[in-house]
């Protein structure tokens, strides 16, 4: 059996307890040593044979999973973060497939919730965001044309923008040209909930400028949007003239 399991955002006590249970029951683990803190691998048993996949290639994975349930071992693809957001499970999951190697997934803390955790935000803020939107600028993987950062900011969307820091100047043109004003309240958080975490606030236009000032270039998350500002409503759930199933409004 394979176990694809998110390693979490970063501290090593965010790793679900799903996830610490199978690490330790693990008799192989494939880690990606490149985003995975390695104080998670403290889990592992002391017979466990450990893999960094930041210098393995796919047929290089596979074939230790293969090798591995050959010999009825229990396997652990120990991903960052959760592995559904950019984690390239999809194409692991078909090779086992093609074995016929059982696996299933164990969910993980996004970097994305972590981050929110260290700007001490709220995504989703009444009249202010009701969406989210998780992209990436085009590097050496491509972006659709439809998923361009001009076509996503015009929606004036709370966003989240991974693997970029090292294209920042240009992040900021195409959020400009996509509407955004330059001014919009943004922030760079670094190694969201690692011992090192840095938060860097800034605004659209900054965020290149921002970066440079505090040595911030890779490992970090971009964050645009109004939810970072001063305006807000008050959520209607608590609000005493809200009536829900579990409460009656209050008049006056």
């Amino acid at each position: 059996m394979v176990h694809f399991v998110g390693a979490g955002s970063g501290a090593a006590d965010l790793i679900t307890l799903r996830g610490m249970k199978l690490l330790e029951k693990a008799d192989v683990i494939i880690y990606a040593g490149s985003l995975v803190n390695p104080e998670l691998l403290g889990y592992a048993g002391s017979e466990c044979e450990i893999y960094n996949s930041a210098v393995m290639t796919l047929d290089e994975v596979t074939a230790v999973m293969e090798k591995a349930e050959s010999e009825g071992k229990m396997t652990v693809r120990l991903h960052t973060g959760d592995p559904c957001l950019y984690g390239a499970i999809k194409e692991q999951m078909e090779r086992l497939d093609a074995l016929g190697i059982a696996y299933d997934v164990c969910p993980g803390v996004s970097s994305f919730c972590g981050a929110a955790a260290a700007l001490r935000a709220e995504y989703t803020l009444p009249d202010v965001s009701q969406t989210v939107i998780l992209t990436r600028m085009a590097g050496r993987t491509p972006v659709p044309e439809s998923e361009s950062i001009e076509s996503l900011a015009a929606h004036h969307a709370t966003m989240i923008i991974f693997l970029s820091t090292g294209m920042l100047e240009e992040l900021s043109q195409r959020l400009i040209n996509g509407g955004c004003s330059p001014d919009t309240p943004a922030a760079i958080v670094y190694k969201a909930t690692w011992p090192d975490e840095k938060v860097c606030r800034c605004t659209v236009a900054t965020l290149a400028k921002t970066a440079e000032e505090n040595g911030i270039r890779k490992t970090a998350l971009i964050t645009v949007g109004d939810f970072l500002g001063d305006v807000r409503s008050l959520s209607k759930l608590y609000s005493p003239d809200f009536e829900t199933e579990y409460r009656k409004a209050k008049e006056g």
